[in-house]
């Protein structure tokens, strides 16, 4: 087990006491490859999670991190979902977890997991989950999407240096330059064109003349994830006010040439 392998374990146990130090907590589910999927686990891994709480204890997981930033300073945070949070700490750990009640896990669309921690009168059973979907209200704001943009970048980036380049051209050529194309038009005006609701992609060369030309480096394909990656980030930094902390992770991952 490599020092960065296992500073994830450390911070999964950590985060572990957290919860149980905290009062509704009710549990805490370690997913993908912390959860029962280890064999995985490696250098480019994050920490995939979900903190079960009392109903009544769930915004205030959700609004107050301060049962994270109590472990390790914070460099990052947004909620990204209705239920969740991408947050990465000083330190460079990166965190994907979702909080639900009981009644809300037995519906959350998860594959197997691996208890932390769980309080010793809370029984609930593991396993496929159901079809809860993850909701994303807040769509239409910039910060949102800014965000969505960096951490696709950076999920991105650790798959591709895992060797899974297809997942990784998807997360930085599609998922990250789709959240671009819904943040042009707080750039640029828009130009008369039958507009799609449904996909912002339709006639956008068309409504977006002048930022089109740009396309396609940061869709340059399969072979070229890392140029994407630098370009797209270059374009953020360049017209919105981004994380520095996410800007100096995704850089660093950018230079490494496997």
């Amino acid at each position: 087990m490599s020092e960065k392998t296992e500073a994830l374990l450390t911070r999964l146990d950590e985060i572990g006491y957290a919860v149980a130090g905290s009062e509704g907590g009710l549990g805490l589910l370690a997913l993908g490859s912390v959860g029962d999927e280890r064999e995985r686990l490696d250098d480019y891994s994050d920490l995939d999670f979900f903190v079960i709480v009392e109903p009544a204890y769930k915004e205030l997981f959700i609004h107050d991190l301060s049962w994270l930033s109590g472990i390790a300073p914070v460099a990052y945070a947004f909620q990204n979902t209705a239920d969740g949070c991408k947050l990465l700490f000083v330190d460079g750990v990166f965190c994907e977890y979702a909080v639900f009640t009981p009644d809300e896990l037995a519906h959350a669309a998860y594959t197997g997991g691996l208890w932390v921690w769980r309080r010793a009168d809370f029984e609930i059973a593991i396993g496929d989950g159901g079809k809860r979907p993850f909701s994303s209200p807040l769509s239409s704001d910039p910060q949102w999407l800014i965000g969505e943009a960096l951490t696709n970048l950076y999920v991105g980036l650790n798959r591709y240096h895992r060797g899974e380049k297809l997942s990784a051209m998807r997360f930085i050529q599609s998922y990250a330059v789709d959240r671009v194309l819904d943040l042009v038009p707080f750039l640029q005006e828009e130009q008369p064109a039958l507009r799609d609701p449904f996909a912002s992609e339709r006639r956008f060369e068309q409504r977006f003349p002048e930022f089109s030309g740009l396309l396609p480096s940061f869709m340059p394909g399969y072979k070229h994830s890392l140029t994407a990656a630098r370009n797209i980030l270059n374009f953020l930094d360049d017209h919105f006010e981004i994380s520095q902390a996410m800007k100096v992770e995704i850089i660093s991952l950018c230079g490494i040439v496997p």
